[in-house]
């Protein structure tokens, strides 16, 4: 594969489809807290909503990765995932009921489920190893300038017009329709013995079959990064320490928009670095950086701490979040991918559930007591895969 053909027609498509999603999504991830309080949800309620949403994104991975494997096709998963978060935009904001709201959030992250791991397989079935690297960082790249776009516009559009919540939502429609029509311009490669959905009979768990069958390898590297995920918590609990140390809403924000544009910035050069030093190095790289984030986070005070600390963090982001899907694909069957990172990443969703529930307990008694946690925690998880031999990689 020559240099010209490393970001192929379909990893440039599926990387501006990911991009105007996240600018939807993240345009209403800082406000919908206020929102949803706004229209009479408590904190409790809020936090089930929350919870209930993004375990049904977690198990639907797991489920919707293995009937992509199964039926031999990734584009229509990839479709109507983005079909349904996009039309989960104005349906939060055209009736308030509970029972609307949580069919409507669940929607969204419904549509994450179908499409996230049949998207993965997609783009690591337009590479090869060698470049999984750059392939997944140059799509993270979009995915997560997305991410810093969304939230800035949402910081313009209430200043100009304060507590308009409901409007925004709509607003956030337009970026989600345009993420639905570009996915209709991507082409599936063709594939033999590919079978119709309908004729496929899979029992919802059926996924976890997989774990039976995995290599060794693949068992190895999902303890290491299921058990990273069970001390990292919940990003709002970064966000809430900037708040304790009495920092306003908007300069909150802006500092969640920095961490995304640094993740944006560096997470296509980083996976190429990773392509070059190995994807296992760069990822413990990634991972020793959040305990030092976290480390740091337990005794910061100062804005200039804080600046470096989330920094780091998109450094952390950028040398973990694509670079470990691109090492699970290497080392799993081509015909198996989508069901190796749905596994992965449906158990990823519900340790995250525990990860923030304990944060949050730890958090509640003492902030600094959880960040010390969680950073001694990953410093042990680092020490696991320096011990791990994941072949080249």
């Amino acid at each position: 594969m020559n240099k010209q053909k490393i970001i192929t027609r379909t990893i440039l498509l599926v990387s501006f489809v990911s991009f105007f999603n996240d600018i939807a999504s993240e345009m209403l991830y800082p406000i919908m807290p206020v929102y949803l309080g706004s229209i009479g949800f408590s904190v409790l309620l809020i936090g089930v909503l929350e919870g209930f949403a993004e375990a049904t994104a977690g198990l639907s991975k797991g489920y919707f990765g293995n009937l992509s494997d199964k039926t031999g096709k990734r584009l229509p998963f990839v479709q109507f995932g983005y079909m349904l978060s996009a039309l989960s935009k104005p349906m939060m904001a055209v009736f308030t009921f509970p029972l609307w709201i949580f069919f409507a959030r669940t929607t969204d992250r419904l549509g994450k489920g179908i499409r996230t791991s049949a998207r993965d397989a997609m783009l690591s079935d337009e590479t090869t190893a060698e470049h999984k690297g750059k392939v997944f960082g140059f799509h993270r790249a979009f995915d997560t300038l997305g991410a810093s776009i969304g939230p800035f516009l949402a910081l313009i559009f209430l200043y100009f017009y304060p507590q308009q919540y409901k409007l925004l939502f709509f607003i956030a429609f337009a970026p989600g329709l345009c993420s639905i029509i570009l996915s209709f311009f991507i082409k599936e490669k063709k594939k033999e013995n590919t079978q119709s959905v309908n004729k496929i009979r899979l029992s919802f768990f059926n996924y976890l079959n997989y774990w039976g069958k995995s290599s060794k390898i693949y068992k190895l590297l999902i303890i290491g990064l299921l058990a990273f995920t069970l001390f990292n918590s919940s990003d709002a609990f970064l966000l809430l320490a900037l708040k304790a140390n009495g920092m306003s809403d908007t300069k909150m924000i802006g500092v969640y928009i920095f961490y995304n544009l640094v993740y944006a910035l560096f997470a296509l050069p980083i996976g190429i670095l990773a392509d070059k030093i190995g994807l296992r190095k760069t990822m413990i790289f990634g991972f020793l950086i959040f305990a030092l984030v976290y480390l740091g986070m337990g005794f910061a005070v100062v804005w200039w701490q804080f600046a470096i600390i989330f920094f780091l963090y998109g450094l952390y982001a950028a040398s973990t979040e694509g670079v470990s899907k691109a090492l699970i694909s290497n080392i799993s069957a081509k015909e198996e991918t989508a069901t190796a990172i749905g596994f992965y990443t449906s158990f990823a969703s519900i340790f995250a559930l525990l990860a923030s529930s304990i944060g949050g307990l730890m958090f509640f008694y003492s902030p600094k007591l959880m960040f010390i946690f969680s950073g001694t925690g990953v410093f042990l998880v680092v020490l696991y895969f320096v011990l791990l031999r994941l072949k080249k990689n």
